[in-house]
């Protein structure tokens, strides 16, 4: 039996920036990665 979990975050102002850069360059790899395929 496979379960899943959610958990809810609240980051700061500092947190939220961190995460979005980092969110950006795995969407620009996996596009990148998308394109040679």
């Amino acid at each position: 039996m496979l379960r899943g979990n959610r958990y809810r975050i609240y980051p700061n102002k500092e947190q939220k920036a961190l995460m979005e850069k980092h969110f950006g360059s795995c969407r620009f790899v996996y596009n990148k990665l998308l394109e040679i395929k």
